[in-house]
This record gives C-alpha cells, structure tokens and sequence, in this order.
C-alpha cells in the first residue's frame, strides 16, 4: 500500500516538474482551451452597458465596507 502512495506522489512530481519546465523555457502560464472571456473580444463578463440592480448593491455594499475600513483605519491611526 504504502509503494502506491510512493509511485502516485512520484508521477504527481514529475507532472509539477514537466508544467515547470515548459514555464521556463516558453514564458506561457497554464490557461483555460478557450481562451476564457478574453478570446470572445469582451472585456467585461457581462457586456451591458450599466449593471444590474443586484449588481448595484453589491458594489454599493463593497463600497461600503471599503469606506467603513478607511475610517477606522484613520481613527486608530497614530499619526
């Protein structure tokens, strides 16, 4: 049991070490077959012109949180 543990971790090194190697020597980190949104000329993942609704809040609460972060962070700041 404990040589299929040995082969297995084995055959995982040398696939990490062929990924790393063509790294190396083409400059090219790993990507998806299609090219993801890129490949399809957008540049956004949804092309309408304004966001949704839901999309607003969301961007409204991370706003938020940004804000909320900054003021405390410059309320316990010693400087």
């Amino acid at each position: 049991m404990m040589m299929v543990f040995v082969y297995t971790f084995g055959l995982f090194l040398l696939v990490i070490l062929a990924m790393a190697v063509g790294y190396i020597f083409q400059k090219k980190s790993i990507s998806g077959s299609c090219g993801g949104i890129a490949g399809l000329g957008l540049k956004k993942a949804c092309d309408c012109p304004d966001p949704c609704d839901n999309r607003k809040k969301r961007m409204a609460k991370e706003e938020a949180k940004r804000k909320a972060k900054e003021a405390l962070w410059n309320e316990n700041r010693i400087l």
